[in-house]
Protein backbone atom coordinates (compact mmCIF):
# COMPACT_ATOMS: atom_id res chain seq x y z
CA UNK A 1 0.00 0.00 0.00
CA UNK A 2 2.91 2.26 1.19
CA UNK A 3 6.60 1.88 1.03
CA UNK A 4 8.09 1.15 4.52
CA UNK A 5 9.60 4.38 4.81
CA UNK A 6 6.28 6.42 5.04
CA UNK A 7 5.47 4.92 8.06
CA UNK A 8 8.94 4.28 9.73
CA UNK A 9 8.87 7.85 9.54
CA UNK A 10 6.24 8.51 11.91
CA UNK A 11 7.47 10.56 15.17
CA UNK A 12 4.08 9.90 17.48
CA UNK A 13 1.20 6.58 17.40
CA UNK A 14 -1.61 6.24 18.98
CA UNK A 15 -3.28 3.24 18.73
CA UNK A 16 -6.57 2.61 19.41
CA UNK A 17 -7.80 -1.06 20.95
CA UNK A 18 -11.60 -1.69 22.14
CA UNK A 19 -13.09 -4.52 24.31
CA UNK A 20 -13.93 -6.98 21.57
CA UNK A 21 -10.45 -7.42 20.55
CA UNK A 22 -9.13 -7.51 24.16
CA UNK A 23 -11.90 -10.01 25.66
CA UNK A 24 -12.66 -14.07 24.81
CA UNK A 25 -15.90 -13.86 23.00
CA UNK A 26 -17.46 -16.88 24.85
CA UNK A 27 -16.40 -15.60 28.52
CA UNK A 28 -15.70 -12.31 28.26
CA UNK A 29 -12.78 -12.55 30.02
CA UNK A 30 -9.43 -11.15 28.83
CA UNK A 31 -7.65 -12.80 26.19
CA UNK A 32 -3.78 -12.78 27.59
CA UNK A 33 -2.08 -14.13 24.60
CA UNK A 34 -3.23 -11.29 22.41
CA UNK A 35 -3.19 -8.88 25.07
CA UNK A 36 0.79 -9.89 25.96
CA UNK A 37 1.36 -9.83 21.73
CA UNK A 38 -0.11 -6.41 21.90
CA UNK A 39 2.08 -5.04 24.80
CA UNK A 40 5.12 -6.77 22.53
CA UNK A 41 4.11 -4.88 19.47
CA UNK A 42 3.94 -1.65 20.95
CA UNK A 43 7.06 -1.53 23.11
CA UNK A 44 8.93 -2.71 19.83
CA UNK A 45 7.54 0.57 18.16
CA UNK A 46 8.73 2.22 21.26
CA UNK A 47 12.41 0.71 21.08
CA UNK A 48 12.29 2.06 17.39
CA UNK A 49 12.14 5.69 19.15
CA UNK A 50 8.38 6.38 18.29
CA UNK A 51 6.25 8.07 21.00
CA UNK A 52 3.47 5.54 21.80
CA UNK A 53 0.10 6.01 23.03
CA UNK A 54 -2.21 3.24 23.84
CA UNK A 55 -6.23 3.81 23.92
CA UNK A 56 -7.75 1.24 25.81
CA UNK A 57 -11.05 -0.22 25.92
CA UNK A 58 -12.16 -2.62 28.66
CA UNK A 59 -12.47 -1.22 32.15
CA UNK A 60 -16.73 -1.38 32.41
CA UNK A 61 -15.97 -5.64 30.48
CA UNK A 62 -13.01 -6.17 33.44
CA UNK A 63 -15.48 -5.02 36.22
CA UNK A 64 -17.74 -7.35 35.53
CA UNK A 65 -15.97 -10.13 35.23
CA UNK A 66 -14.50 -9.37 38.51
CA UNK A 67 -17.65 -8.83 40.27
CA UNK A 68 -19.66 -11.93 39.25
CA UNK A 69 -22.28 -9.65 36.39
CA UNK A 70 -23.56 -12.20 34.26
CA UNK A 71 -24.45 -9.95 31.70
CA UNK A 72 -23.40 -6.35 31.21
CA UNK A 73 -25.17 -4.06 33.76
CA UNK A 74 -27.57 -1.48 32.51
CA UNK A 75 -27.66 0.75 35.69
CA UNK A 76 -25.08 3.48 35.33
CA UNK A 77 -23.82 3.74 38.71
CA UNK A 78 -23.61 -0.38 38.63
CA UNK A 79 -21.30 0.39 35.34
CA UNK A 80 -19.37 3.11 36.88
CA UNK A 81 -18.77 0.81 40.35
CA UNK A 82 -17.47 -1.96 37.38
CA UNK A 83 -15.53 0.78 35.69
CA UNK A 84 -13.58 1.46 38.93
CA UNK A 85 -12.83 -2.31 39.89
CA UNK A 86 -12.04 -3.05 36.02
CA UNK A 87 -10.07 -0.14 35.52
CA UNK A 88 -7.71 -0.92 38.55
CA UNK A 89 -7.29 -4.61 37.20
CA UNK A 90 -6.83 -3.60 33.36
CA UNK A 91 -3.80 -1.29 34.88
CA UNK A 92 -2.58 -3.83 36.94
CA UNK A 93 -2.47 -6.16 34.19
CA UNK A 94 -1.03 -3.50 31.51
CA UNK A 95 1.52 -2.70 34.08
CA UNK A 96 2.66 -6.22 34.73
CA UNK A 97 3.14 -6.86 31.10
CA UNK A 98 4.69 -3.41 30.06
CA UNK A 99 7.06 -4.18 32.79
CA UNK A 100 8.37 -7.48 31.57
CA UNK A 101 9.89 -5.80 28.60
CA UNK A 102 11.32 -2.90 30.37
CA UNK A 103 8.48 -0.16 29.47
CA UNK A 104 6.83 2.16 32.03
CA UNK A 105 3.42 2.94 31.48
CA UNK A 106 0.95 5.97 32.88
CA UNK A 107 -2.79 6.38 33.61
CA UNK A 108 -4.97 8.78 31.57
CA UNK A 109 -8.75 9.30 32.08
CA UNK A 110 -10.11 11.64 30.60
CA UNK A 111 -13.62 12.91 29.96
CA UNK A 112 -15.50 15.23 27.34
CA UNK A 113 -15.28 17.87 29.94
CA UNK A 114 -11.22 17.62 29.86
CA UNK A 115 -11.33 18.84 26.15
CA UNK A 116 -14.17 21.84 26.75
CA UNK A 117 -12.46 23.49 29.38
CA UNK A 118 -9.38 25.62 28.17
CA UNK A 119 -7.28 25.00 31.11
CA UNK A 120 -7.98 21.39 31.85
CA UNK A 121 -7.24 20.94 28.09
CA UNK A 122 -3.65 22.79 28.89
CA UNK A 123 -3.21 20.22 32.17
CA UNK A 124 -3.48 17.12 29.75
CA UNK A 125 -1.94 17.94 26.92
CA UNK A 126 0.78 18.87 29.35
CA UNK A 127 0.76 15.86 31.21
CA UNK A 128 0.85 13.75 28.01
CA UNK A 129 4.14 15.43 26.31
CA UNK A 130 6.28 15.31 30.09
CA UNK A 131 5.28 11.29 29.78
CA UNK A 132 6.43 11.01 26.30
CA UNK A 133 9.18 13.09 27.05
CA UNK A 134 10.25 10.59 30.04
CA UNK A 135 10.13 7.50 27.60
CA UNK A 136 6.60 6.32 28.75
CA UNK A 137 3.62 4.76 27.12
CA UNK A 138 -0.06 6.42 28.35
CA UNK A 139 -2.82 4.32 28.61
CA UNK A 140 -6.00 6.25 27.58
CA UNK A 141 -9.80 4.99 28.53
CA UNK A 142 -12.69 7.33 29.12
CA UNK A 143 -13.26 8.12 32.94
CA UNK A 144 -16.39 6.02 33.10
CA UNK A 145 -16.40 6.10 37.13
CA UNK A 146 -17.51 9.74 36.85
CA UNK A 147 -18.36 10.67 33.48
CA UNK A 148 -22.44 11.24 33.27
CA UNK A 149 -23.90 11.03 30.05
CA UNK A 150 -23.32 15.27 28.88
CA UNK A 151 -19.44 14.74 29.34
CA UNK A 152 -19.39 11.07 27.72
CA UNK A 153 -17.19 10.94 24.57
CA UNK A 154 -19.58 8.00 23.44
CA UNK A 155 -16.82 5.90 21.98
CA UNK A 156 -13.57 5.24 22.35
CA UNK A 157 -12.41 5.71 18.58
CA UNK A 158 -13.66 9.56 19.21
CA UNK A 159 -11.74 9.47 22.11
CA UNK A 160 -8.66 8.36 20.32
CA UNK A 161 -8.99 10.93 17.57
CA UNK A 162 -8.94 13.21 19.77
CA UNK A 163 -6.15 12.13 21.57
CA UNK A 164 -3.94 11.98 18.46
CA UNK A 165 -4.76 15.67 17.72
CA UNK A 166 -4.31 16.84 21.49
CA UNK A 167 -1.03 15.15 21.30
CA UNK A 168 0.29 16.35 17.50
CA UNK A 169 0.49 12.52 16.40
CA UNK A 170 1.22 11.99 13.45
CA UNK A 171 -0.74 8.84 12.95
CA UNK A 172 -3.95 7.03 14.63
CA UNK A 173 -4.41 3.48 14.45
CA UNK A 174 -7.83 1.45 15.21
CA UNK A 175 -7.29 -1.77 15.37
CA UNK A 176 -11.04 -3.28 14.59
CA UNK A 177 -12.96 -6.85 13.95
CA UNK A 178 -12.94 -5.56 9.98
CA UNK A 179 -10.39 -5.16 7.59
CA UNK A 180 -11.48 -1.26 6.60
CA UNK A 181 -13.70 0.64 5.02
CA UNK A 182 -15.20 -1.04 2.48
CA UNK A 183 -17.29 0.45 -0.83
CA UNK A 184 -20.53 -1.74 0.99
CA UNK A 185 -21.38 -4.17 3.17
CA UNK A 186 -18.99 -7.61 2.77
CA UNK A 187 -21.09 -9.68 4.13
CA UNK A 188 -24.49 -8.85 2.46
CA UNK A 189 -22.63 -7.80 -0.99
CA UNK A 190 -20.05 -10.25 -2.40
CA UNK A 191 -18.99 -7.77 -4.66
CA UNK A 192 -17.92 -5.32 -2.10
CA UNK A 193 -14.54 -3.79 -2.38
CA UNK A 194 -12.01 -2.65 0.18
CA UNK A 195 -10.87 1.16 0.07
CA UNK A 196 -7.26 1.29 0.59
CA UNK A 197 -6.50 4.55 0.99
CA UNK A 198 -9.12 7.78 1.23
CA UNK A 199 -6.85 10.82 -0.05
CA UNK A 200 -10.02 13.05 1.13
CA UNK A 201 -12.99 12.73 3.39
CA UNK A 202 -15.92 13.98 0.76
CA UNK A 203 -19.41 13.68 0.70
CA UNK A 204 -18.80 10.51 -1.57
CA UNK A 205 -17.23 8.74 1.41
CA UNK A 206 -18.88 9.89 4.25
CA UNK A 207 -22.02 8.62 2.92
CA UNK A 208 -20.57 5.11 2.81
CA UNK A 209 -21.06 5.11 6.59
CA UNK A 210 -24.03 3.44 8.59
CA UNK A 211 -25.35 4.68 11.97
CA UNK A 212 -25.08 1.35 13.40
CA UNK A 213 -24.90 -0.06 17.33
CA UNK A 214 -24.23 -3.77 16.74
CA UNK A 215 -20.45 -5.30 15.63
CA UNK A 216 -18.07 -3.10 13.04
CA UNK A 217 -18.74 -5.39 10.06
CA UNK A 218 -19.05 -3.97 6.58
CA UNK A 219 -19.71 -0.52 6.57
CA UNK A 220 -21.94 -0.79 9.66
CA UNK A 221 -20.39 0.69 12.85
CA UNK A 222 -17.83 2.85 10.24
CA UNK A 223 -19.96 6.43 11.38
CA UNK A 224 -17.86 6.70 14.49
CA UNK A 225 -14.07 5.66 12.72
CA UNK A 226 -15.27 7.97 9.71
CA UNK A 227 -15.71 10.95 12.81
CA UNK A 228 -12.68 9.52 14.18
CA UNK A 229 -10.88 10.52 10.60
CA UNK A 230 -12.30 13.35 10.22
CA UNK A 231 -10.90 14.64 13.54
CA UNK A 232 -7.49 12.94 13.13
CA UNK A 233 -6.90 13.68 9.65
CA UNK A 234 -7.96 17.55 9.74
CA UNK A 235 -5.62 17.89 12.56
CA UNK A 236 -2.48 16.71 10.73
CA UNK A 237 -2.35 12.86 11.64
CA UNK A 238 -2.85 10.05 9.10
CA UNK A 239 -5.53 7.62 10.07
CA UNK A 240 -5.37 3.59 9.74
CA UNK A 241 -8.44 1.12 9.82
CA UNK A 242 -6.91 -2.33 10.20
CA UNK A 243 -8.02 -5.48 11.63
CA UNK A 244 -6.96 -6.21 15.08
CA UNK A 245 -7.65 -9.86 15.02
CA UNK A 246 -4.01 -10.41 14.68
CA UNK A 247 -2.85 -7.77 16.57
CA UNK A 248 0.42 -8.52 14.89
CA UNK A 249 -0.98 -6.39 11.96
CA UNK A 250 0.93 -3.51 14.29
CA UNK A 251 4.71 -3.91 12.46
CA UNK A 252 2.65 -4.98 9.53
CA UNK A 253 1.85 -1.26 8.93
CA UNK A 254 5.28 -0.21 9.44
CA UNK A 255 6.51 -2.21 7.27
CA UNK A 256 3.74 -0.53 4.67
CA UNK A 257 2.38 -4.38 3.68
CA UNK A 258 -0.73 -4.96 5.78
CA UNK A 259 -4.39 -5.12 4.68
CA UNK A 260 -6.76 -2.22 5.42
CA UNK A 261 -7.14 1.50 4.66
CA UNK A 262 -5.43 4.73 5.31
CA UNK A 263 -7.06 7.42 5.17
CA UNK A 264 -4.56 10.43 4.62
CA UNK A 265 -3.93 13.43 6.63
CA UNK A 266 -5.64 16.30 5.52
CA UNK A 267 -4.43 19.47 7.87
CA UNK A 268 -6.75 22.59 8.34
CA UNK A 269 -5.46 25.18 10.15
CA UNK A 270 -9.26 26.43 10.75
CA UNK A 271 -10.22 23.28 12.61
CA UNK A 272 -11.19 23.86 16.36
CA UNK A 273 -10.81 20.62 18.11
CA UNK A 274 -13.20 21.63 21.15
CA UNK A 275 -16.07 23.51 19.46
CA UNK A 276 -16.25 20.36 17.14
CA UNK A 277 -16.72 18.03 20.25
CA UNK A 278 -19.21 20.67 21.47
CA UNK A 279 -21.34 20.79 17.92
CA UNK A 280 -20.65 16.84 17.28
CA UNK A 281 -20.13 14.77 20.10
CA UNK A 282 -23.23 15.43 21.73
Amino acid sequence: METKEYFKNKKRVVVKIGSSSLNHEATGKLNFTKLEKLVRELCDIRNQGIDVCLVSSGAIAVGRQVMGFQERPQNISTKQACAAVGQARLMMTYQKMFAEYHQVVGQVLMTKGTMLDNVSRKNAQNTFEELFRLGAIPIVNENDTVSTYEMRFGDNDSLSAIVAALTGADLLILLSDIDGLFTDDPHDNPNAELIEVVDELDEAVLSMAKDSTGSDVGTGGMETKLTAARIATLSGADMVIANGEDVGILHEIFQGEFVGTLFRQHYDEDFYLADFIEKTLA
